[in-house]
């Protein structure tokens, strides 16, 4: 592995060039090492066939080396060992630096994949399952406040649980941490009462004090958080003995309760077992199937909790890793933190079996018309915007002098593949547009009005309507006044409405105003799809789309 290096780390300081003139003492210098050293790594490299040696002796007389193999080939032999070894994170740190070589991973992809997906290994007479899953987006925190990511809420969804969840079926929503709940006529004030002897991973018993606090906590933050909207409707909440809670409403929000089946609203324990909100969010402790039990920059590894309140999850262990690129297209386009249980011994796609769930991932531009600029002119801001119809051969701009600008788009680093489609499709047109992409965190704060574009995604799940509130809200700040005050007033009537496919249609009719007016533009839209080999058993979807991790099993070792 290190004689890879020696090599990977030559090339690099050489550059493309085949053949160099050098000298021991320089080489020396780049591999740091001494000048014995050095003459015992070139031999080495030498009887690999990895290069030729020509030395010539004297001073100011410099020696010949040549590359005889590509960099690409070496980086491969060094990540295939790492592999082999289950050595994951040096194959990962080469993923990491290689990445920008296209071939290189195609060729990794199929050595990778050997890693991942189930593998069994018997102790002690049992058979322990582990499934190892690989994801496109760095894991940073698990604490509810903090999350930002569709992967840390993958993965909080089954550490946590909430007051209530969904059935994974239409829009039925089923007792949860409660088993059971009421409303009364103003539809204001809630009471959930508690499941009892439910524990959390660190063996404390859940106690209403904890659902009061994982509230209040949400209630007091500062953080600009998904779904805030509907947290700070709360007017109090507070504890009914044990095992009851009481949550109060300024006004009636037919969206409360489907809030409540989210991963914003898991339950924690009080004042988090007394740890800090960073450890919390990388070692967390609820009350959910799986604990987390290691967390680092590229690794999160999941054990079964036994004495989950809903049943013991047939795995024993999941490895969530983080790796830098694409192994599957379709995966990284739909978004889904669960893709593939792959057979290490099929290379044949024909023989997975896959399935869809009723989830998509949609893809779309909003105009800032609050910035002074271009897009604030609507006829200008159509013509610009018909740009980025597919085959559009914007007519109005062969009628209209395009007006020397330069447009900025805010996206985050997961979308930037969608800004940069923008900024081609405009200049085809003669708009100049620069992108600026921030962290997700930063995205919520004035980035966004200090664009002209704003690119994003929408998740479009049993969850999709809190989305829309939210995105809707949100898109109303960068709007004309007039427009704004027409949102907002639509929203606050959907709140209010009992029935979901009636909000659906109050929904879609704003979706209309936007689009029309050109504050909206949707890219486009992606189902996401699981595939997997036939011996793996229990494949279903929670609500937001993903595989339930606690029903995956396979069949027993024979």
């Amino acid at each position: 592995m290190k004689l890879h290096s020696q090599f990977l780390k030559l090339h690099s300081h050489y550059g493309q060039a085949t053949e160099i003139s050098v000298t021991l003492d320089e080489l020396a210098l780049v591999l740091d090492c001494t000048h014995r050293n050095v003459l015992h790594i070139i031999n080495k490299m030498v009887k690999q066939a990895w290069i030729t040696w020509t030395p010539r002796r004297g001073r100011g007389h410099r020696s010949i080396m040549e590359f005889l193999v590509p960099s690409e080939e070496i980086a491969l032999q060094s990540m295939m060992q790492a592999i082999s070894r289950q050595d994951i994170q040096h194959a990962i740190e080469g993923i990491k630096t290689h990445a920008r070589s296209s071939a290189l991973q195609d060729t990794l992809q199929g050595w990778l994949l050997t890693y991942f997906g189930h593998h069994s290994e018997i102790r002690s007479d049992k058979q322990i399952d582990t499934l190892r899953l690989p994801i496109t987006q760095q894991l940073h925190s698990f604490d509810p406040l903090y999350m930002n990511l569709l992967a840390e809420s993958f993965v909080a969804s089954h550490v946590f649980d909430g007051l209530v969840a969904r059935s994974g079926e239409g829009d039925k929503i089923i007792p949860g941490l409660a088993h059971a709940w009421e409303v009364d006529e103003s539809r204001t004030v809630w009471t959930f009462f508690l499941r009892k002897e439910v524990l959390f991973h660190h063996g404390k018993v859940l106690v209403a004090e904890d659902v009061v606090y994982s509230f209040q906590r949400l209630m007091l933050t500062s953080q600009r958080t998904l779904y805030s909207f509907i947290y700070k409707e709360i007017q109090e909440v507070s504890a009914l003995g044990h095992s009851a809670v009481r949550i109060q409403l300024k006004q009636p929000n037919e969206l409360f309760l489907p809030f409540l089946c989210t991963s914003r609203a898991a339950i924690v324990p009080r004042k988090l077992e007394g740890m800090s909100e960073l450890s919390f969010g990388r070692r967390p402790l609820g009350t959910g199937p799986f604990k987390v039990v290691e967390m680092n920059e590229d690794t999160c590894v999941l054990e079964v909790f036994p004495y989950y309140f809903q049943g013991r999850a047939h795995l024993d262990r999941v490895e969530v890793i983080y790796v830098p690129w694409d192994i599957e297209a379709a995966s990284a386009e739909n978004g889904a933190a669960f893709h593939v249980i792959q057979n290490p011994s099929s290379a044949d796609p024909s023989s997975w079996s896959r399935i869809h769930s009723a989830s998509s991932t949609r893809k779309f531009v909003t105009c800032n018309t609050k910035k002074k600029g271009p897009l604030s002119d609507p006829s200008l801001r159509a013509m610009i915007v018909s740009c980025l119809q597919e085959e559009s051969i914007c007519k109005e701009s062969e009628q209209v002098a395009v007006q020397p600008c330069s447009l900025q788009i805010a996206t985050i680093p997961q979308y930037a593949g969608d800004a940069e489609y923008i900024v081609a499709a405009l200049a085809r047109h003669g708009y100049a547009c620069k992108i600026v992409t921030v962290s997700p965190e930063e995205f919520k704060g004035p980035i966004r009005l200090e664009s002209d574009f704003i690119v994003f995604s929408l998740f479009r799940d049993q969850d999709e309507q809190l989305r829309l509130f939210d995105l809707y809200l949100t898109l109303a700040q960068h709007i004309e006044p007039h427009t704004r005050m027409d949102i907002e007033s639509r929203l606050k009537r959907i709140a209010r409405e009992p029935d979901s496919q009636a909000r659906a249609a109050a929904f879609k009719q704003i979706e209309h105003r936007l689009t029309s007016e050109h504050h909206l533009h949707i890219l486009y839209e992606n189902p996401t799809q699981t595939a997997y080999l036939p011996s793996v058993r229990g494949v279903t979807f929670n609500s937001q789309g993903w595989v339930d991790l606690r029903h995956v099993w396979f069949p027993p070792l024979l």
